[in-house]
């Protein structure tokens, strides 16, 4: 059986020129997107023809899964041999429960790599005071 492998990719603060090379990268290589709400739809078009998507987005009041649906999903995917990229907003840690989707592939002895993005407690004031020197 042929296991595949999945990036837990941090999209950044929701401009979607500021995701990282990297995390462009893997969005282009994906077999499977699996993304969520905080994710600029923007980066969709990034995924090469063919690619599924998948949105999981959580929003106060609604859910589209669960958390342990979603690690339960990457877990899936991973195990059908598929290249997987989790796109989630800002940093994959930060408030982004990658953690738990990390030991779940780790438990079921998927490779996973963390792309980490920018927070955007951490860009949205550097990009704000930017704005004002140009």
């Amino acid at each position: 059986m042929n296991k595949g492998y999945v990036y837990l990719v941090g999209a950044g603060p929701g401009e979607p020129k500021l995701i990282t090379i990297k995390g462009s990268e893997c969005i282009a290589k994906a077999d499977v997107l699996v993304y969520d709400r905080l994710a600029s739809r923007r980066l969709l078009t990034l995924a090469r023809p063919g690619c599924e998507l998948i949105y999981v987005g959580k929003s106060p009041d609604h859910h589209t899964l669960r958390q342990e649906e979603i690690n339960q999903l990457l877990v899936d995917k991973g195990l059908e041999g598929k290249i997987v990229t989790r796109l989630k907003g800002g940093d994959p840690f930060v408030f982004g429960r990658g953690g738990e989707e990390a030991e779940a592939l780790l438990e079921a002895g998927i490779q996973f790599e963390v792309v980490p993005g920018i927070t955007s407690a951490i860009a949205v004031p550097a990009y704000a005071g930017m704005q004002k020197w140009m």
